[in-house]
């Protein structure tokens, strides 16, 4: 077993090693540098998290955006690249990200600058998962902190923070195969349970999400739960249709504090009294 748990986190490791924005040497750091340049070569599993940011991108009609790194670094939550004179303003065109077949990425504008932070960390829980599923293990849940997924013959529960007040739970949830991912406002637990603004930006104004201040998404991947938080939290409940185009499922709470459940999720939720 230890051996085991041991390749699942070697999984995740290599997740980060490809896809974090702040390694030089990862995919990314040299799709940032050089793919506005030249066509760029990516691992597999890179360039498949790739295909589901561009496809989510055109599905949420450009409310999902791994281009937004540039208004993530006007705001000091990702740091200035080297090579930057100023903070690039993001890039919205829903061609600017170019695929090409054998793993290769180009970038049709040189302001392009991506971050897989929206979407890495599930995909990161889904390899792990399918590590453990690989070996034989009967059932096991990885918890990546706010993205998780499970699988096994017994419903694990799964209790919600409230996003206004993360001293306390809002409910909880039974998961039975499947995925859960949870995106709200930041806070510090070491420093204080007030929250501040939204780390998730809208690409449509720049600025933090507002619609609501926590999403709860239950999808059959980790990668496709973790990346619908994101648009769920801009979009509120306009997020519906493409919840259900994935087949996933949610629980928002909005700015004023009220609860939606989507229909096909309220046997599932229970809440806090």
């Amino acid at each position: 077993m230890d051996a085991v748990i041991d390749a699942a986190f070697g999984a995740i490791e290599s997740v980060h090693r490809l896809m974090s924005f702040h390694e030089p040497a990862s995919d990314v750091g040299r799709l940032n540098r050089e793919a506005c340049l030249r066509p760029t070569g990516v691992h597999a599993w890179t360039f498949e998290v790739l295909e589901a940011a561009v496809e989510l991108h055109r599905q949420s009609r450009g409310i999902f955006d791994i281009a937004i790194a540039p208004a993530l670094q006007s705001m000091g939550l990702l740091p200035g690249l080297n090579r930057d004179s100023a903070i690039a303003t993001p890039t919205r065109s829903f061609d600017a990200i170019e695929l090409i077949e054998g793993g290769v990425v180009r970038f049709r504008d040189a302001d392009v600058r991506i971050d897989l932070g929206g979407i890495a960390k599930g995909f990161a829980v889904d390899r792990a998962l399918e590590v453990l599923r690989r070996f034989g293990m009967p059932s096991g849940m990885v918890n990546a902190g706010g993205d998780l997924a499970a699988f096994g013959q017994q419903r694990q529960t799964i209790h919600i923070r409230n996003p206004r007040d993360p001293r306390r739970l809002i409910g909880r949830v039974e998961l039975d195969n499947e995925a859960v991912a949870s995106s709200a406002r930041r806070f510090d637990p070491f420093q204080s349970a007030d929250t501040t603004a939204s780390a998730i930006i809208d690409p449509g104004t720049g600025k933090p999400a507002q619609a609501v201040d926590g999403a709860t998404v239950r999808a059959s991947s980790c990668m496709i739960a973790d990346a619908l938080t994101k648009i769920a939290m801009i979009s509120g409940t306009d997020a519906i249709e493409l919840l259900e185009h994935y087949q996933a499922s949610a629980l928002l709470v909005s700015a004023e504090g009220d609860v939606c459940i989507t229909p096909d999720w309220h046997h599932a939720v229970y809440l806090a009294a």
